[in-house]
């Protein structure tokens, strides 16, 4: 009874509903992640560096704008607008890709969404810092991932059974673009009227708060974790190497469905976890589980493989994301949090470009296993310098 208790706590109204938002607008772009490389090199004839480009290039943009949005945050003082704004625009953009007759206007409605991705994500995880005790960040963002991640478990089985109502050998991929905008409008109205930000001691006109630099341990930190990112291509790749094994459209979109249940199911007790045996130890734990993922990804050979390599893919993206956040929180101040976080996620995007570019290429270059070995060295590389690390700084978080 008090393991639950101990669970509950922390998880305060806007940790709550700023979930239930991430969870909505999940079911919107997540009915969609799995399609659009489908719809790309299927219907409007993409090949697959088109894929890698257009991915890597929304990253990149969401990157630079995470910077700019945490900046922009901290120096006014405020959270919510930027993050109403934000889960707009990525709402907005769904509709917009319905329009699609090319890939580049794929990539048109993919940069406003990460636009949207960009100006949001700074400003809503320094609101989840500063909406509970510092003791509870692990749990409190692994909340978080968990409603995000299971808003990305149902998204692609509401796409599946719209494809199986409308007919799985020629489904209105259009169509499925317009019912996503449905749930992430949803979403921004939850937030408008139930996520609060308490109010901040006015800053006299014609000043400004001056800029609180980052640590140089986050610096350290975001630099170590960079070797990871290096290798951490985009989950497209992850699904159509799955296709080129044989994979259905059906059965991709259960394999990354069951992924994400089981991110979702762990995510809050590795976050949980986190704020009990160390937040970089428990990292650095998915790291070799994500090496493993990886490296079976390159050495598969049956079909049947796969359904297992997503499952354990899971639990890697829970003991991951939330838990790195967590960390940046306690490498920060609330002055410059959120700035922080726009450095360290926007760095990680602009590290997403080039893994996506670099995976893209040695597909088509040398093999579809390439960028899989690739990843796994990397996340281990990574991983044993974070640790090593962590241990010489001797953190108490």
């Amino acid at each position: 009874m008090s393991f639950f208790k101990d669970m509950k706590a922390g998880l305060t109204r806007n940790v709550t509903f700023l979930g239930v938002v991430s969870g909505l607008t999940d079911i919107s772009s997540e009915m969609l992640y799995p399609i659009v490389p489908v719809f790309l090199t299927t219907v409007l004839g993409a090949p697959m560096q088109v894929v890698g480009l257009i991915e890597g290039a929304a990253e990149a943009t969401a990157s630079f704008v995470k910077i700019i949005g945490g900046r922009l945050s901290d120096k006014h003082g405020v959270r919510k607008p930027f993050v109403v704004a934000g889960y707009s625009l990525s709402a907005i953009s769904k509709p917009v890709l319905a329009l699609a007759a090319s890939w580049q206007f794929v990539l048109f409605s993919r940069f406003i969404d990460r636009v949207g991705k960009g100006l949001r994500t700074s400003a809503r995880d320094a609101l989840i810092a500063g909406s509970v005790d510092k003791a509870h960040w692990g749990k409190a963002f692994g909340f978080h991932r968990a409603m995000d991640t299971l808003g990305a478990a149902l998204g692609p089985l509401a796409a599946l059974a719209m494809i199986h109502y409308m007919g799985a050998e020629k489904p209105d991929y259009r169509l499925i673009f317009l019912a996503a905008f449905i749930p992430a409008l949803l979403g921004v109205g939850v937030l408008i009227w139930f996520v609060k930000e308490k109010a901040r001691q006015a800053v006299p006109a014609g000043s400004a708060p001056a800029a609180v630099p980052v640590s140089a341990d986050f610096k350290v930190f975001v630099a170590l974790y960079a070797i990871f990112a290096l290798g951490n291509s985009s989950d497209v790749f992850l699904i159509m190497k799955a296709r080129s094994m044989g994979f259905t459209l059906t059965q991709v979109i259960l394999a990354y469905t069951g992924y994400n249940l089981i991110y979702a199911l762990l995510a809050s007790p590795a976050g949980w976890l986190s704020d009990r045996l160390g937040k970089v130890k428990t990292m650095c734990f998915g790291f070799a589980v994500f090496a493993a993922v990886y490296l079976g990804f390159a050495l598969a050979k049956q079909p049947w493989m796969v359904w297992g390599l997503f499952a354990l893919y899971g639990f890697y993206g829970a003991f991951n994301e939330g838990i790195a956040k967590a960390v940046i929180a306690h490498l920060s101040s609330g002055a410059n949090r959120a700035t922080a976080m726009g450095y360290f996620q926007g760095a990680l995007g602009f590290l997403t470009f080039a893994a996506s570019a670099l995976a893209g290429f040695l597909w088509d270059q040398v093999s579809p296993s390439a960028p899989f070995l690739a990843g796994a060295a990397g996340a281990l590389l990574s991983g044993l310098a974070l640790t090593l690390w962590a241990r010489k700084k001797k953190f108490a978080f």
